[in-house]
């Protein structure tokens, strides 16, 4: 119960002041070639973020190397910051995402 109710202060907490949100994003099935099509335009709306990359990344196959989807944990204000700047993203925009899944995330242990 302890751990509980220190879990919801820690989440009215974050209300309060900037939030984490996950992003993950899988592609449709053979997007590599227009991934690496959009690649540029892509990287280049990710410096206009109105919100914080704290991370990003390709998601891959299990040889490490086919990508076949997207990894973010932003900080932002509120969710529906996240879902613009997604929404305008070039590989949203180029059909690439199949899925995207944007969930609010409490950090516990950072071993950076």
């Amino acid at each position: 119960m302890a751990s509980h109710r220190a879990a919801q202060q820690q989440l009215n907490q974050s209300k309060e002041t900037k939030m984490n949100f996950t992003v993950y994003c899988l592609d449709h099935p053979n997007m590599v070639e227009r991934r690496l099509e959009n690649y540029d335009a892509h990287k280049a709306h990710l410096q206009t973020a109105p919100v914080k990359t704290l991370i990003s990344g390709p998601l891959t196959k299990a040889d490490g190397q086919t990508m076949i989807g997207s990894f973010f944990l932003y900080e932002a204000d509120d969710i529906e910051e996240i879902q613009k700047f997604i929404e305008a993203d070039p590989f949203n925009k180029a059909g690439i995402w199949a899925t995207v899944d944007i969930r609010p995330f409490i950090k516990r242990v950072d071993n950076r």
